[in-house]
Parts: structure tokens; C-alpha cells; sequence
């Protein structure tokens, strides 16, 4: 699907409008175009500060929040690109530790743009040099990139030498780019491998190791997955990583889910297989409490939108967009209910599973008010009412999140999730006015 910004500033509005116009309007993979986009813009790709490249299906950003939190914590700035936004174009690039400004947002993409006219690249390709042309300019002491769609064909995949890849969970999901199977996806995935550089992974099943053991030999890169080079367990209240030589226990993450608590052993197990940047097990353990993720199973504060639910009532907010990302949902919401009726504020693309993600959801839910996602190709939410139906969960529509909290707010107080789209996460943050920073 095409990607979509809007921004207050004029300046920045204008190139956003500048890029819409001129690219081809879809996602597109593969490395001609931003590769030539990068030498006409004097290949900033290879003068970044040392690169921590994570791909993955699932977790790939939270992963990246708690590199960010403990390579600050150890006292380095450091670069961040990642997407998509939520609610501000400038959250996918952090320079040297904040927000990229308004007016040096709006000059890189200006620069950029002048060099990209008459390449066809896309949305994400075009943002990719804009955030190169930044890291590459301000010092910092490390940059973390997140991978876009894939890995192997994606724009982020030029940086030829990161000091170390990550690959956090995978599932289906972009089967038209990736491919319809996990193995296919997996392939895809272990694509950012590259020679001599440390491929750290998750545990998954056999035949997904083979296969990233076979594109990551095909790389020349040593592959250091969970449950072999590394370990990691969750008690109740914290987490245990062991490697060689070596172990550490830190708090369960603040992040909310079992899911984050792998994502952090990630994040560490990255740290310990790289040789540029000294993290002490101090910065290590902080990463668990000052990582922060917005929109995944995080509770809304006093606000808006949550003044609209009656007293004792709580607001949680999720993206939920595919099955794999409705698993740890779902496990949250069980320990988070404690037995209190949830309602589910669902909008969905059209090109998502919606059946699969309510089917896994279903067990916590008391009802579903679906609602639109407006602006963009999504499922009708007289649709999403009908699949909500199959398994027995009442359905209701509305047309804004403040009209489906009102409805909820009928049924007295509870547990109420907004999910199923960033877009709609988005939409929540600005209602509730807890914007990212």
C-alpha cells in the first residue's frame, strides 16, 4: 500500500506534497534506485556512525527502542531510523537522540527530491536518503535502522557494513512482496546478511534456521540465534540472558507483554555481538525500564479520550495489525482484565487479516465497535461487525474513536483496546493529545 504523511509545518508539507506527486505510488522493492539516488547525493550510506540493521516481522521496532535506550543509557548518542510514523513524518528519523526538526526535515527532503525526479523512487526510498543524509552529517556515536519491508530488497539493505544484524520474530504478512510461506518470508528476512558481520536471531522452527543458516553461509555471516550462542527465560519480574561467559538479569521490560521480554534479550544478545561500541551491563539492565514504544499495549493516560470511559475504567492501545502481533496482545489482555468485560475499538486495512486477528483476540472480548480508517482502503466496519459475529462476539459500528468510546462508555466501566491499524493508533495518540516525542 502506498504511504501516507501529513505534516503542520508548510515547509515540510510542501515536500511531502512534492514526493506524493512524484512517486510511483506503491510499495516497490529492490536496491537500483536508492543506490543511485545515494551516489547522486554523495553516498551518505557509507560515512554513517556504526549501524545496528534489525529486520523482522514482529518486534523489529521494539527491538530497536530498547538498543536506543540501553546504547543511551551507556552515555552515546545515537541515530534512529524507523517507520512508520504514527502521528509526525519527523518520528521515523532521530538525530543524535531527538526528533528531526521541522526546517532540516523539510531541507534533506528538498535536497533529495532535487536528485530523485526522474527515478521513480518511492515514498520509502526517498525517506531512506533523506535519513542517511542526516546521520551522515551530525555525529553520533552509533545509528540504529530499522528495516522497512523485508530486508533483502529493501532500500535500507545498501549500508554494505553494519557492525552487527538482528532478526526478531517472523510471521505472514506483505505475502505479495515476501512471499506466502514463512520460509519464503524467512529468506527474505536473512537478506540484510552480510559478510563477517554477526547475524543475531530468535529461536524458530527447524526448517526457518536452515534456511536463514543457508542465506546468512551463502553471506559469509556468523549466525548467533537464541537457544544455541545465546539464551534468555522470563520470571515473574525479570529477565535472565546467558551467553558464553556471560550472564545478566534485568527487570522485565516496562514495555507491556511476554513478547517485549524476548525483544529486550534481542536487543542485549545485538549489544554483546558487536565490537564498536563498549555497553556496560549497567546500560544493559536501564534498557528494560527506559525503553519506550508507542502504541504497542501502551495504556492511555488522562486525557481526551480516556475522560469520554467512566471512572475506574482503562484505555489500552495497540496496532494488532496481523496474527503474529494479536498473539502477545491477546496474552496481555488476559492478565490485564482480571476478569473485566473488554471491548475491542477495531479499524483495519483492507489488505490484513481481520479474521485471523479477532479469531486469536476473541477469547478476552466482550463486544467490538468497529470503526473506519479513514483516508485509506480498509474493511467496512459493518464487515469487521460480521466476522466479529462468527465467533460470537456482539458487534456495534461507529465512525470515530470518540463516537466508539461513547458507545463503550455505555456499558459501564472496563478494559477498552483500540487496535488493528498504526493509522488508528495515530488517530488515538492525537485524541487523547500524547503525541510521540
Amino acid at each position: 500500500m502506498p504511504d501516507h504523511a501529513v505534516s503542520s509545518s508548510p515547509a515540510v508539507q510542501a515536500q511531502l506534497d512534492r514526493l506524493t506527486a512524484l512517486s510511483p505510488g506503491a510499495d516497490i522493492l529492490g536496491l537500483e534506485r536508492i543506490t543511485a539516488l545515494l551516489t547522486r547525493l554523495g553516498d551518505p550510506h557509507l560515512s554513517l556512525p556504526p549501524v545496528f540493521h534489525v529486520a523482522g516481522t514482529n518486534g523489529k521496532g521494539s527491538t530497536c527502542a530498547f538498543l536506543r535506550a540501553a546504547i543511551e543509557a551507556a552515555g552515546h548518542s545515537v541515530h534512529v531510523y524507523s517507520s512508520p510514523h504514527l502521528v509526525r513524518f519527523n518520528e521515523r528519523i532521530r538525530l543524535a537522540g531527538s526528533l528531526i526538526d521541522d526546517d532540516l526535515l523539510a531541507a534533506l527532503l528538498s535536497e533529495v527530491l532535487d536528485q530523485a525526479a526522474d527515478l521513480q523512487a518511492s515514498f520509502f526510498e526517498v525517506t531512506t536518503a533523506a535519513a542517511f543524509l542526516a546521520f551522515a552529517r551530525t555525529p553520533a556515536a552509533a545509528t540504529i535502522v530499522e528495516v522497512g519491508l523485508g530486508g533483502r530488497l529493501d532500500a535500507t539493505n545498501v549500508i554494505p557494513n553494519p557492525v552487527v544484524t538482528g532478526i526478531a520474530a517472523l510471521g505472514i504478512d506483505h505475502q505479495s512482496f515476501l512471499g506466502d510461506t514463512l520460509l519464503e518470508i524467512a529468506g527474505e528476512k536473512a537478506g540484510i546478511a552480510k559478510s563477517g558481520v554477526p547475524l543475531v536471531t530468535m529461536d524458530y522452527p527447524k526448517a526457518l534456521r536452515a534456511k536463514i543458516a543457508s542465506v546468512a553461509e551463502a553471506a559469509g555471516a556468523p549466525v548467533h540465534a537464541r537457544g544455541t550462542a545465546w539464551t534468555s527465560e522470563t520470571a515473574r519480574s525479570t529477565v535472565r540472558y546467558e551467553d558464553t561467559g556471560f550472564s545478566l538479569v534485568t527487570n522485565r521490560p516496562r514495555l507491556v507483554g511476554a513478547h517485549q521480554s524476548r525483544n529486550l534479550a534481542l536487543a542485549i544478545a545485538m549489544l554483546r555481538h558487536q565490537g564498536a561500541l563498549h555497553i556496560p551491563e549497567a546500560a544493559m539492565r536501564a534498557a528494560a525500564d527506559w525503553a519506550q514504544w508507542p502504541a504497542r499495549m501502551q495504556r492511555l493516560s488522562d486525557g481526551p479520550l480516556l475522560a469520554r470511559l467512566p471512572a475506574g475504567s482503562e484505555l489500552w492501545l495497540d496496532g494488532a495489525h496481523n496474527p503474529n502481533a494479536a498473539q502477545p496482545v491477546a496474552q496481555a489482555l488476559r492478565r490485564i482484565a482480571q476478569g473485566r468485560p473488554v471491548t475491542l475499538v477495531m479499524g483495519m486495512l483492507a489488505n490484513k487479516d481481520a479474521n485471523a486477528v479477532l479469531r486469536i483476540l476473541s477469547p478476552s472480548l466482550a463486544r467490538v465497535i468497529a470503526i473506519p480508517v479513514e483516508g485509506h482502503a480498509h474493511y467496512a466496519p459493518d464487515a469487521l461487525v460480521g466476522i466479529a459475529a462468527r465467533y460470537d462476539i456482539a458487534g456495534r459500528t461507529a465512525a470515530s474513536i470518540p463516537q466508539a468510546l461513547d458507545l463503550a462508555a455505555d456499558h459501564g466501566p472496563g478494559v477498552v483496546l483500540i487496535a488493528g491499524s498504526l493509522y488508528i493508533a495515530g488517530e488515538a495518540l492525537v485524541g487523547n493529545d500524547q503525541l510521540p516525542d
